[in-house]
């Protein structure tokens, strides 16, 4: 696997974020590699992801300097582009992130050598019934003390138009798509469709899909359950609903999940991954499905996924459990698993990261 040219997404508000960027800047000059910053502002305005890993030369290795918004930032690029994506963790929760900030040129060194595996992470795409847009007042009244919100997504030529399966748009969310009221005193109604077949007619604050992936974000603090990110499904999560069936649903990944705003509704807002993509009006739809693309994280040793969630989370046993006898181990095995369960996924210990025969 062969790096030719890095692009970074750094948190500008971090400085540490800075610090690691002026690093990974002279570590890409002793190497010969070309680097360059993406994401960037641009005469006021934000570029589409087309544009911005056009102007940083099209970049192979994206690294994020900052926490998982950041990382979410160049998960949008590295898709647009198929490039491989590696985070450096300078945030303050760090599901997404691979590394911390003093292992940044060890991991770009073991990057180099190809001592990496990739995590091929499920994304998000959408159709809608027709082209996203924000009203001008909604943008005015979403920029108070942000930036220019991303431009609105571009329609894909590539793929079939017609009235009942409406257009397909270049989106790519890592995390979720969420579909929200915009007025506080008036909930979206949106009939609900699972594979094709309405599940239900929901009236709630929020409706959202994410991914494996995202089950720990916006998911999980609505009450969603908690998804392997090695898994491939769909979670489906109403948020506040005024009815009695307020369950999350996991779909097959083949299982596109519709999203229609009904006759009386509030005018509702798609998000994309926490950023704002449109507006909808009652009759309006989307549907949110897998994408054929994966994103391409880098890994360097192997995922602890449940001891992050432990940690992250701040998980503590029961006093119960342990009142009366010796705490679980945090490995229930430290010897490689007998030939019937060869196949299984078992953490036994910390471990060196994979050599170059592991790279995905």
């Amino acid at each position: 696997m062969t790096v030719s040219r890095v692009g970074l997404v750094v948190h500008g508000g971090r400085p540490a974020a800075r610090d690691a960027a002026r690093a990974v800047h002279a570590w890409c000059a002793e190497h010969a590699l070309p680097c360059a910053d993406i994401d960037v502002w641009e005469d006021g305005g934000r570029r589409s992801a087309r544009e911005e890993v056009a102007s940083a030369g099209d970049p192979d290795l994206i690294v994020t300097l900052g926490g998982d918004g950041t990382f979410l930032r160049g998960a949008r690029l590295a898709a647009e582009h198929d490039a491989l994506l590696l985070g450096v963790d300078l945030g303050r929760l760090g599901f997404l992130t691979e590394v911390s900030a003093d292992e940044v040129l060890s991991a770009l060194d073991a990057v180099l050598a190809g001592r990496l595996a990739v995590d091929h992470r499920m994304l998000l795409t959408l159709r809608a019934s027709r082209r996203l847009e924000v009203p001008p007042d909604v943008e005015a009244l979403m920029r108070y003390g942000r930036g220019p919100l991303l431009p609105p997504p571009r329609v894909r030529t590539d793929c079939e138009t017609d009235d009942e399966w409406g257009i397909a748009l270049n989106v790519f969310a890592l995390n979720d798509v969420v579909l929200e009221k915009l007025s506080r005193d008036r909930q979206v109604s949106v009939g609900v469709y699972l594979a094709g077949r309405l599940l239900a007619s929901y009236s709630a604050d929020a409706l959202l899909v994410a991914t494996p992936t995202g089950s720990t974000a916006y998911s999980f603090a609505a009450g969603g359950p908690v998804v392997s990110p090695r898994a491939e499904a769909l979670v489906f999560t109403p948020i506040a609903p005024h009815m009695a069936f307020d369950r999350s649903v996991v779909t097959a990944p083949d299982e596109p999940i519709g999203l229609r705003v009904l006759e009386r509704s509030g005018q509702a807002a798609v998000s994309v991954d926490g950023q704002l993509r449109g507006v909808l009006d009652p009759g309006d739809w989307i549907g949110v499905y897998a994408a054929r693309r994966r994103l391409r994280a880098v890994r360097l040793k192997p995922m602890d996924f449940y001891g992050r969630l432990r940690a992250r989370m701040n998980l503590t046993d029961a006093p119960a459990a342990v009142a009366d006898g010796t705490p679980a181990p945090l490995w229930s095995v430290t010897t490689p698993p007998p030939g019937d369960l060869a196949h299984l996924t078992l953490l036994t210990e910390p471990s060196e990261p994979p050599g170059p025969d592991h790279a995905g």
